[in-house]
């Protein structure tokens, strides 16, 4: 079983959507193993998202991500990163498949609803950037 982090972004939960997101990941076989609801400065979003600087999005994208509360939780499954990129979608709502949760609660590439680890390692850090690893997995 792998272990990989979802963030719920602002814009999913201003917008009442993160029971039916939690829900869908449970019936896509995900166990919630923990979840935190918390408010990043604009500090913590930038050092969130250390791998986009100096990209021309960032600073945008830090405003918007200490904007509001997020949700991060952390999922567990069989091949939980590949898998939760899948039921994810693409970054742009517009182009993510059907019946994932980009093309379903997404507004537009800026405001599309979650973040998803993108790989195993990736997920370890993240999920040790909330304080969501256990004791025993640290």
């Amino acid at each position: 079983m792998q272990q990989t982090l979802l963030m719920l972004k602002p814009d999913a939960v201003e917008g009442k959507r993160i029971g039916r997101i939690l829900a869908r990941l449970e019936e896509a076989g995900f166990l919630i193993r923990r979840l935190k609801m918390v408010r990043l400065n604009p500090q913590e979003a930038q050092a969130f998202y250390r791998v986009h600087e100096g990209k021309p999005f960032l600073d945008k994208l830090v405003a918007y991500m200490s904007s509001g509360p997020i949700c991060a939780v952390v999922l567990e499954r069989d091949d939980a990163v590949a898998e939760l990129r899948r039921v994810v979608g693409a970054t742009d709502p517009a182009e993510a498949a059907e019946g994932t949760l980009r093309k379903d609660f997404g507004l537009d590439k800026g405001h599309n609803a979650v973040h998803a680890s993108d790989a195993l390692e990736t997920a370890r850090e993240e999920i040790a950037f909330f304080g969501l690893t256990l004791a025993r997995e640290a």
